[in-house]
């Protein structure tokens, strides 16, 4: 075998996988779906809060924005993984209370 045959394609050597987004690239994606959805959960807590003054639409609301808090800052630190599947279960979570609990 000679040592072309061993070589390894362009995009493994250049710290990236072949098929997938960077590290870095992964982290920015993850930080700025977190803030949009910090941004857009703002204006629903404002919004629902015009139409019914209640402790459990802050408390629901205010939740999911810590949360969202929580993955920008789990994101930045490199736990880009955990930060997504966190920010899927708070999201489907507050989502359920918000249909279920909230009046």
């Amino acid at each position: 075998m000679s040592a072309s045959d061993q070589e390894t394609p362009a995009a493994e050597t250049d710290g990236q996988a072949p098929d997938g987004l960077t590290p870095k690239q992964a982290r920015r994606l993850a930080v700025t779906i977190a803030s949009a959805v910090l941004v857009t959960l703002a204006v629903v807590l404002v919004i629902r809060l015009a139409s019914r003054t209640s402790v459990l639409v802050v408390g629901v609301y205010g939740l999911a924005m810590i949360l969202c808090g929580v993955v920008i800052e789990l994101s930045r630190n490199g736990r880009t993984r955990l930060a997504t599947w966190l920010l899927a279960g708070g999201l489907a979570a507050a989502l359920a209370f918000d249909w279920l609990i909230l009046p």
